[in-house]
């Protein structure tokens, strides 16, 4: 699970045995406190943080599975007519499983999975699933919200390189597989959110979306999903069979055939 030699590395900030623990698991250097520059890792009191330089990127990051504004979304979002429940085809009687390919925070998994379906969250960067497993690990501690997080499930690795693999090891079918690839914006105002701007420095874009596109239409059953900005060309492949359109973003549907109430 150590990261390329082609990323941002951060620094992990501790002196306990958790954060050994992590410093060895990903190949990163265990300091007592971050230079000015670095990206680092910190076991704070809601848990695994990210964070860097506050002047740039904000304050740290960490995943969320049930708090914050995933809960705000559970509880106001609009259930299954919000726009990604919509796109991944749930509706009365339709709970499909689903795959969430490049999971990131996993905040869309989370809020799917309070919907009804299943979800397998797949996350390549090592970083960013450490804090995700975090995250599920502390959600999984809340008896009040057991039923949610038993329909979430985890996988590290390369989606654009794996998928099929990385499905086998679960229980999930791939009726819907969800893609929210890095967009490589041009537009300076495309940086002003500060958690972007954090996981651009850390991630950077995914140039192989075509590649995971086309593994994914090879691989689900139903449907491909893939989230995409408002006025983004789609991703370079085969034209989307249509698409659901907000204010600011933009879901490209790739439909092989519809999805049934289950009996």
């Amino acid at each position: 699970m150590t990261l390329p030699d082609a990323v941002t590395r951060p620094v992990v900030v501790g002196d306990d045995a958790q954060s050994h623990a992590l410093a060895h698991q990903l190949g990163l250097a265990l300091v007592e406190a971050p230079g000015s520059d670095d990206l680092w890792l910190h076991y704070g009191e809601q848990g695994l943080e990210l964070g860097g330089d506050r002047r740039q990127f904000g304050a740290p990051v960490r995943a969320d599975l049930v708090g914050g504004g995933v809960a705000h979304r559970r509880q106001f979002g609009g259930g299954r007519g919000q726009l990604i429940a919509r796109a991944c085809g749930l509706k009365q009687g339709v709970s499909p499983e689903i795959i969430d390919a490049t999971a990131g925070l996993g905040r869309d998994s989370a809020v799917l999975a309070s919907l009804g379906s299943r979800v397998l969250m797949i996350e390549r960067h090592p970083v960013v699933a450490a804090l995700l497993s975090d995250a599920l690990e502390r959600a999984g501690m809340m008896d009040e919200l057991k039923a949610l997080t038993q329909r979430l499930y985890f996988a590290h690795g390369d989606s654009s390189q794996t998928l099929s693999e990385l499905i086998a090891t679960s229980d999930v079918a791939p009726q819907v597989i969800h893609l929210d690839p890095m967009y490589p914006h041009q537009d300076k105002s495309a940086l002003v959110k500060k958690e972007m701007r954090l996981f651009r420095r850390l991630v950077g874009d995914d140039t192989d979306a075509p590649q995971l596109l086309s593994r994914a239409l090879d691989i689900a059953t139903h449907r491909v999903v893939v989230k995409r900005p408002k006025g983004a060309p789609p991703i370079e492949g085969p034209s989307p069979s249509h698409e659901i359109v907000s204010k600011n973003s933009r879901y490209d549907l790739y439909v092989h055939r519809s999805l049934k109430p289950s009996r």
